[in-house]
C-alpha cells in the first residue's frame, strides 16, 4: 500500500488514477482517485484553464469517487461530486449535508468559535442571516456605488499613465480588498499584512505556516473588536461587535466568529475572479471588442465569467446515511462539490464550454446556492461589473504583454502576474 503523505508531495497526476492507500471499509477502492488536477491543485498555462475536468465527464469515470488526501480539518478524505444534480442536492438539502465546520481554520491552534453564518443550517444560520443581510443587499450595495466606481478610476488613472501594469498583483489584488476595507472599516495600512496571511493560511497547505496566520489574524481582529466596542463608529465592524440578534447582544465567540469568517471571505474571490476575466479577455480580442460595442450585455458576461471560472469546491458533512448511485456514504463523511466539473454539465448549460454572455437561467454553483449561497454575491458581482465597465469605456483593446507568464491555477489565488499593454 503506498504513503499518502509521499503521495502528496509529488505532482498531481494529469488522470484521475486509483490509488491503493487507506481509506474506509466501506469505501470501494477502486472509487479512491487523485483528483488534485481537477480540485485546482495543478497550474496550467492553458486559454482555458477548467478544459481539463472535461476528463471527469467520460464515460469510464464514476459520478462519486472518493478523495483520500486531508484538507485542513478533513483529515481522513471525502467524498467527491461531479453531476449538476449531484452538486444541487449538497447545495440545498440541509437535512442531508451540514454545513458546519466546512471553513474551520481556527482549529488549527486549538480555537473553539464557529464561522458566522457559515457553520449553522437551520433556524441559527437564518437568525446570522437576518443579522447580516441587510449589510449586504442590492440596496446596501448599490447606497456604495458612486465610491466603488471613484477608486475604480483611480486605479484605472495609474495604469493609463504607465501604458499598462500588472493588472492581477497591482488591481485585480487590491481594488475588491480596498472596497472591502472601506466597507468593515478596517485601516488602509495593514491591507498588505492582510493579505499576507490570507495568503498563509488558504494557499501555503503547510499547516504550520496556516496555524500562524490564523493566530496572528485572531490576535489582530480581537484587539480591533475592542476598539470598536470602546469607540463604535459607522464601519461595519462596530455595527457587527456593538449589534444584536433576536435582541440580545453578541457573545464574544459570536464577535470573532463573525469577523474571521467575513475576513476569509473578502479577500481573495473577487480578485481572483478578475485575475481570469481580464486574462481572458486579453486573449480573446472578439469577446472584449463584443463588449466594448455592447455595454448591455456586461451583466450577463459577470455570470459567464463566473460560471466557467469555479474558484471554489465547496465541502459539506453529512448528517445521515446517504446512498447516491449505488454507493454507500455514512454520517459524518465530508463530501466536496465539485464545481470545476459541475459548472459544465450539458444536461444543465447547453454548450456549456462555450463563453455566452446572453445564457439564460446561468443557475452557476461559483457563488454557493441555497441556504448559503454567497452572502457577498450582490458586492462581487457589483465590484465586477464596475471594474469592467470602466475599464472598457477608458482602456484600448488590451492583451497580455509579450513574454509574460501564462500561468494560471484554477483555483483562488488563479494569476499571480498579469502584464497587459495597450
Amino acid at each position: 500500500m503506498a504513503d499518502l503523505m509521499e503521495i502528496m508531495m509529488s505532482e498531481p497526476p494529469e488522470e484521475p488514477v486509483i490509488l491503493d492507500v487507506p481509506a474506509p471499509d466501506y469505501v470501494p477502492r477502486n472509487l479512491i482517485r487523485d483528483l488534485r488536477n481537477f480540485q485546482g491543485q495543478r497550474p496550467n498555462t492553458c486559454p482555458e484553464p477548467y478544459a481539463h475536468t472535461e476528463r471527469l465527464r467520460a464515460d469510464d469515470i464514476p459520478p462519486v469517487m472518493w478523495s483520500p488526501f486531508p484538507a485542513t480539518w478533513i483529515t481522513g478524505g471525502n467524498w467527491v461530486l461531479t453531476q449538476y444534480k449531484d452538486c444541487a442536492k449538497l447545495y440545498q438539502d440541509s437535512k442531508t449535508f451540514g454545513s458546519h465546520g466546512q471553513a474551520d481554520f481556527q482549529k488549527l491552534i486549538g480555537e473553539t468559535f464557529k464561522c458566522i453564518p457559515l457553520s449553522f443550517d437551520g433556524p441559527e444560520h437564518m437568525a446570522y442571516r437576518r443579522f447580516l443581510n441587510p449589510y449586504f443587499t442590492q440596496k446596501a450595495v448599490g447606497e456604495m456605488d458612486a465610491d466603488i466606481r471613484a477608486l475604480c478610476d483611480e486605479m484605472i488613472d495609474d495604469f493609463l499613465a504607465k501604458g499598462g501594469g500588472d493588472f492581477a498583483y497591482d488591481f485585480a489584488r487590491v481594488f475588491p480588498v480596498k472596497v472591502f476595507f472601506n466597507l468593515m472599516g478596517f485601516p488602509h495600512s495593514i491591507l498588505e499584512q492582510f493579505l499576507s496571511w490570507e495568503y498563509e493560511i488558504l494557499h501555503t497547505r503547510d499547516f504550520a505556516r496556516m496555524g500562524a496566520g490564523v493566530a496572528a489574524v485572531l490576535d489582530w481582529l480581537r484587539t480591533f473588536i475592542h476598539e470598536k466596542e470602546a469607540h463604535p463608529d459607522d464601519g461595519l465592524s462596530s455595527k457587527i461587535v456593538n449589534g444584536s440578534i433576536d435582541g440580545r447582544p453578541l457573545t464574544d465567540d459570536e464577535k470573532i466568529g463573525t469577523m474571521f469568517f467575513l475576513w476569509l471571505g473578502g479577500l481573495d474571490t473577487v480578485a481572483s475572479t478578475l485575475g481570469q476575466m481580464y486574462r481572458r479577455l486579453a486573449l480573446d480580442h472578439t469577446l472584449q471588442q463584443r463588449l466594448r460595442e455592447h455595454p448591455e450585455l456586461i451583466t450577463g458576461a459577470i455570470e459567464e465569467f463566473l460560471r466557467m471560472q469555479p474558484l471554489v469546491n465547496s465541502f459539506r458533512q453529512l448528517k445521515t446515511d446517504l446512498t447516491l448511485h449505488g454507493v454507500q456514504m455514512k454520517e459524518g463523511d465530508w463530501v466536496q462539490a465539485l464545481t470545476a466539473v459541475s459548472n459544465f454539465d450539458p444536461d444543465t448549460f447547453k454548450c456549456p464550454r462555450d463563453f455566452d454572455p446572453e445564457r439564460k437561467a446561468n443557475r452557476h454553483f461559483t457563488l454557493a446556492s441555497g441556504a448559503h449561497l454567497c452572502l457577498g454575491a450582490h458586492l462581487a458581482r457589483q465590484e465586477m461589473k464596475i471594474a469592467l465597465e470602466h475599464w472598457l469605456k477608458r482602456v484600448p483593446m488590451f492583451s497580455i504583454a509579450d513574454g509574460d507568464d501564462m500561468t494560471v491555477l484554477p483555483g483562488l489565488l488563479s494569476v499571480t502576474n498579469l502584464h497587459l499593454t495597450w
